[in-house]
């Protein structure tokens, strides 16, 4: 998890490349910039032969200026162009910065995100601000979060907790979405629920009822480790691959169980994918790290970055 602390040390060693570098980080790189990173992992439990491409969308932060209902509906175009199996949302939809214009209300992003398409369509999962905005969720200590109804309103499926059997070409896999593990702040978590998180990991996949592979939906990945081998995938956003990225190290993201769980395609017993999303949390910055849609190629030959 981005941390205050961590950040400004890496806004810190940004600092030290001069104020030009400050200034590309702050009003070029998270605004101009979107790319759309490709992988193509091969996990052993998914068939060789089973081509399926998905596109991953995270951490939206939606928020004028740094996130407008414009910049939105550009994702969107580009994410269709991409002509992906399906779509999969990893969740922090709502704003996670304090200096902006205007918060763009749920109902507002979730029509424009109403416009990606794919054949088997689009799937989401919450993220922790999407919790942690919600006062009245922080106060009973459940959901859905206003960002949930918003989304299913305007037709997007939202898992907590719970998997979906899909089926391409005749041939079944699962989407599993896990409930957010930071769900709770510390002044309600112990108040209202107990616990920190939403997350249930092993009444999620006890959901699974054939052998057919697993796709895991967790927005973040410090799940990882906990993962068990009958995953094959697990795609998460939430660190924003560190927001600053110097030479491949990300200060704003601390180790987690020996790992460098931040950026990238990491193995455990499932293979790991973290995006590193397209908005901005604590701070209006980027550098090192720009805006991406995500791509992930299974069962096919495909360039790993573009």
């Amino acid at each position: 998890m981005i941390t205050r602390r961590h950040f400004i040390r890496s806004v810190g060693a940004l600092s030290a490349l001069g104020v030009s570098s400050a200034a590309y980080g702050v009003g070029v790189e998270p605004v101009l910039r979107l790319r759309v990173t490709r992988y193509h992992p091969k996990p052993r439990q998914w068939p060789a032969d089973f081509p399926l491409k998905i596109a991953v969308i995270a951490d939206i932060h939606a928020c004028d200026p740094w996130m407008s209902l414009e910049r939105i509906e550009g994702i969107v175009d580009r994410t269709n162009a991409l002509n992906a199996d399906l779509i999969v949302l990893l969740g922090d939809y709502v704003a996670g910065l304090h200096q902006v214009t205007r918060i763009i209300p749920s109902s507002e992003w979730a029509r424009v995100l109403a416009g990606l398409k794919a054949p088997l369509g689009v799937h989401a999962v919450m993220g922790n601000h999407d919790y942690w905005d919600d006062k009245t969720v922080q106060r009973i200590g459940q959901g859905p979060t206003v960002a949930h109804r918003a989304l299913e309103a305007a037709g997007i499926p939202v898992y907590e907790n719970d998997v979906v059997r899909l089926t391409k070409d005749g041939r079944p896999f699962w989407l599993a979405g896990l409930g957010d593990q930071l769900a709770f702040l510390p002044a309600r978590r112990f108040r209202s629920t107990g616990r920190v998180g939403a997350d249930d990991l092993t009444a999620t996949l006890a959901k699974v009822t054939d052998d057919a592979p697993i796709i895991l939906l967790a927005h973040e990945p410090n799940i990882a480790p906990r993962v068990p081998a009958r995953v094959a995938l697990q795609l998460s956003g939430h660190t924003h691959g560190g927001q600053v990225r110097l030479l491949g190290w990300s200060p704003a993201v601390p180790p987690q169980h020996g790992l460098r769980l931040a950026y990238g395609h990491v193995r455990l017993k499932c293979d790991v994918i973290i995006s590193g999303g397209l908005g901005c949390s604590i701070m209006p910055l980027r550098f090192g790290v720009p805006p991406e849609i995500v791509e992930v190629t299974l069962g096919r030959t495909a360039s790993v970055v573009s």
